[in-house]
This record gives structure tokens, C-alpha cells and sequence, in this order.
């Protein structure tokens, strides 16, 4: 039985809305978490594997030292506490894709609990929603290890359901998994989904910073399920949840939250109950559907893995990592913002952007922020956005803008001429100085030729300095841009100007 959505603005003045979100993030490390099982992603199928991912009898698993040095630096940037002793327990369950039908997870002793995350909330882009601080609590943080993959061939929709045959690839079987858990996010009400798309963006800038995962969330290194209920008033108590799977944009966390709304809403005006489960997402339609009736911890009868010992990290280890922390990012932002003197547009875009980082780095090797900004959110990220690529992995450095900018600021290179002179380094063509000498690009320098140029434009054009002469200055305009063309680009706009000035007044 479907009932009719009720819209999200009625569905929010109705009830209250409380979420927890479950962030699962794919470790950066060499190997898998229990075995020495290579990790690249994209390889063939089925080549990333070994007796102990593969659950094969006799094969004994080992921590991997770098996955729980990581676990403990998440923890410590979430202002978690670390237990002092932790250890794994076994989830046991069945499906095609977990080759020993249980995973290896922390139940009752995680690495790390109790921490939280302030998130900056932004304002809605109309401006009637004003930006906010909402601080999550962090309940844990645990290790454990991923499962495989199934594909579904044949069918319409790509799930078991109408497919002809599945296959199963284990290589991400035993990749390095931290799931971070918040507790019920209360007090949210009509800005749930921006709470939730603002907590994953934070987190994931979070984890970047920490270099702990390439949080590609359209890989899968990152995904998140949320969690949704809707209860009568703030006072009431929780309502029954569901668990919506793999979210894994940040666009999609948003919906996501707004379609669930919705959803409970119409199932409890209707006088149903809410069934808890988890529901799978549907990115191309915006929309979820039922997947399986959500199991409660005691189903999956946890007990302690007796093949791994238990952790008991040192605290002077803890320290030194605690003391290794990189500075949060929204502290990062913040001092930036204020040393570059950006307007919040300015800066907004430039982060929106992803261009951050290499603006940071830009202006390390002698740039202005004015300057790296203008490069790096004006003609690069054009080039990043029509390669359908990332700012950095273009094929050009910030000690390229910076030596760029510089010559501009000496008057060596014109805006045009540097243009043309990064489309050669992003050509290949090789580093600044060299695309601008095989080019021929700097700035004629020969006042003659410059004199010769305006006088000619000059003669040619009476009537404009006619204009100019009468208080038309900008009039001058159409005069410059023939001596440029005379000058094929290569001199200096100001200094041109300078000239026309001198001889027409």
C-alpha cells in the first residue's frame, strides 16, 4: 500500500524530525585491515584478494598497524575520548558478498566514543534561513572491515530482483573501515537536511585534512546512511526509524533526509506505523524503497573475535598523535578569510570551488590572494569544469600562477599574454618561463615601436580624438584596443593609455 507524500513545509510544521547519520569512510591504507591484501580500487575483479579476505579455513587475521593509527587520529579530530582497552567483536550475518559470513567490527568496545563536531550550517541561498552552528555528538567511532560487492546482471534496476545472475567480486572484501556514529540529532526542525548534507561536508573535509581516506564519495571511500524518525513535538519521545543505505553525494544526503521526511509523515497521517527498516536510494529519482526489515544488535549475535587480541593503545602514543593533529579545516577557513580579506561571496565561491588548497599554496610562492583567487576561480577552474576534473589535477602548479601573477604585477606579461602563456603550460608545453620564450609573449618594451603604433592609431581615428578632446575620455577605449592590435597584445594597456593621454590633450 503507497500513500501520497505530504509536502516537506507541512510534513516539518507537523511533526519533528530527528536523524542519525552513520558515515562509513574507506581508509587510504596500502593493505586491508586483517591482511596484506593490496587495496587499489578499479582493479580487476577478484585480484585484490588473499586466504584471510577470502575467509578461506586457516587463514588468521593481523591488525593493520597504519588502520588503527588512523581510527585513533579520527577519534582525537572528533574530540573523542580513547578507550584504554578495545577489541573486535564478531557480526554475524549472511550474505553473498562477506566471504566468511560474519564480519570482523567493534560491538561494545570501540576505539573511540563520546566526541562531537560543530558544523557550520550555511544560510539558504534566498537568504531567509540564516547560517548556524549546530554541534554533533559523536556516540563512537569504530573499526572494522568492509564487505565485497555483488553485481546483478539482467534486469531493469541492477538488484537481485528480475536479475539473471549475480557475480560477486571480493576485492573490497577487508578494506580498512572506520564507521563514525552521532547520536539522534535533535532540535533540528526544518533544517534537517541542511544539518545532515553540512555535517557530511565537514567530515569529509575533516578526514581530507587528516589524510586518512580520499573520501571519494562517488567511489564508495565514503558513504553514509541515514537514519530518519518523526515524532509529534520535541517532548514526545523518538519515533520508529528507518535506515536509508549508501547515500553517497552530498546532494543526496540532503534529498534523501527531505524525502524521508515526507515519507513518515504520509505513512502516520495515514494512522500506520512507521516499519523500521532499511531502504535503499535512488539517485536518478530521487526516491527510496524498502529493502529489509532493520535487525536489532542482539540479531546479529555478536560475541568477541577470538582470533584477534585486544587493543590497548599507549597513551604516550595518543599524545604524540593528538599533538600531530592538522588544524581543523572550519578553523582553517576562518583564518584565511580574515588574512586574505575576501568578501563571504568571495570566499564562499572560492571554497565552493575546491580551489582552497591550491589558492593556500598559490599564495605560499608569492602570489597575492587577489591574485590567486582571480586565476584559480576565473580561467582554471573554467578549464577543471570543462575537463570534468578536480583543480589539482590540472596539469599546472600554484608555483605556475604565482610566477604568472608576478609577471603580470612587473608588467612583463599582460592578462591576455598570461592567458595564452597557461593554456601553453596546460598543454604540456612545459613550465612558465618556457612556454613564454618559445612563444615570444613578454610585453614589448621598445617605446619607439609603442610610439609609432599609437601615432598611427591616432592619424587613423580624428574623430575620436576629436571625442576625447571634448571630455570623452572613455572614449580612449576604442583607441587602446587598435594599439593592441597593431601590437599584437604585447604591450601595456596603461602605458598605451599614458601616450594617447600625452598626445591628445
Amino acid at each position: 500500500m503507497t500513500v501520497e507524500l505530504v509536502e516537506y513545509d507541512e510534513a516539518v510544521a507537523e511533526f519533528d524530525p530527528v536523524l542519525g547519520l552513520e558515515v562509513h569512510v574507506e581508509l587510504n591504507t596500502q593493505t586491508k585491515m586483517f591482511s596484506g591484501a593490496p587495496t587499489e580500487f578499479g582493479a580487476e575483479p577478484n585480484t585484490q584478494v588473499d586466504p584471510t579476505s577470502l575467509g578461506l579455513p586457516g587463514a588468521m587475521p593481523v591488525l593493520n598497524a597504519k588502520a588503527l593509527e588512523s581510527a585513533i587520529r579520527i577519534g582525537l579530530a572528533l574530540n573523542c575520548s580513547i578507550a584504554e582497552r578495545c577489541r573486535f567483536a564478531r557480526k554475524n550475518y549472511f550474505y553473498p558478498d562477506m566471504p566468511k559470513n560474519f564480519q570482523t567490527s567493534q560491538y561494545d568496545e570501540p576505539i573511540a566514543y563520546e566526541g562531537y563536531l560543530d558544523v557550520d550550517v550555511p544560510a539558504s541561498e534566498d537568504g531567509s534561513k540564516p547560517a548556524f552552528t549546530y554541534r554533533v555528538l559523536i556516540e563512537r567511532a569504530h573499526m572494522e572491515e568492509d564487505t565485497g560487492k555483488s553485481l546483478h546482471v539482467g534486469g531493469s534496476t541492477g538488484r537481485i530482483h528480475g536479475a539473471e545472475f549475480s557475480l560477486v567480486d571480493y576485492n573490497r572484501a577487508g578494506i580498512p573501515l572506520i564507521e563514525i556514529v552521532t547520536k539522534p540529532l535533535e532540535g533540528t526542525g526544518d533544517r534537517a537536511p541542511d544539518v545532515a548534507r553540512a555535517y557530511v561536508a565537514a567530515l569529509r573535509d575533516l578526514l581530507r585534512a587528516l589524510d586518512v581516506s580520499d573520501v571519494k564519495m562517488e567511489q564508495g571511500s565514503l558513504r553514509c546512511d541515514v537514519n530518519l524518525s518523526l515524532r509529534p513535538s520535541p517532548e514526545a519521545k523518538l519515533g520508529t526509524r528507518s535506515e536509508t543505505k549508501n547515500v553517497n553525494s552530498l546532494r543526496s544526503v540532503e534529498r534523501a533526509v527531505r524525502y524521508e521526511v515526507s515519507r513518515h509523515a504520509a505513512v502516520l497521517r495515514a494512522g500506520r506505523k512507521v516499519v523500521q527498516e532499511t531502504r535503499h536510494w535512488h539517485e536518478d529519482t530521487g526516491l527510496t524503497t524498502s529493502g529489509r526489515e532493520k535487525s536489532d544488535a542482539e540479531d546479529y549475535r555478536y560475541f568477541p573475535e577470538p582470533d584477534l587480541v585486544p587493543i590497548v593503545p599507549d597513551r604516550a602514543w595518543v599524545e604524540e598523535l593528538r599533538a600531530s593533529l592538522p588544524e581543523p579545516p572550519a578553523q582553517r577557513r576562518r583564518r584565511l578569510h580574515a588574512e586574505w580579506g575576501f568578501s563571504d561571496l568571495e570566499f564562499r565561491d572560492l571554497v565552493n570551488a575546491g580551489a582552497l588548497d591550491v589558492v593556500e599554496a598559490t599564495v605560499a610562492a608569492g602570489a597575492s590572494p587577489a591574485a590567486a583567487r582571480k586565476w584559480w576561480s576565473g580561467e582554471l577552474a573554467r578549464r577543471a569544469n570543462a575537463d570534468g576534473v578536480e583543480l589539482s589535477a590540472l596539469r599546472v602548479t600554484p608555483a605556475d600562477v604565482a610566477e604568472l601573477a608576478q609577471l603580470v604585477d612587473d608588467g612583463k606579461l599582460t592578462d591576455r599574454l598570461a592567458r595564452e602563456a597557461l593554456e601553453g603550460v596546460l598543454a604540456g608545453e612545459g613550465d612558465v618561463a618556457t612556454v613564454v620564450q618559445a612563444r615570444g609573449l613578454v610585453v614589448v618594451q621598445d617605446d619607439g615601436a609603442l610610439n609609432a603604433a599609437v601615432d598611427k592609431v591616432i592619424a587613423a581615428n580624428p574623430d575620436v580624438v576629436e571625442k576625447i578632446r571634448g571630455g570623452k575620455a572613455q572614449a580612449a577605449g576604442a583607441l587602446i584596443g587598435q594599439v593592441m592590435k597593431e601590437m599584437q597584445g604585447k604591450a601595456d594597456a596603461a602605458r598605451i593609455r599614458e601616450l594617447i593621454t600625452e598626445r591628445v590633450s
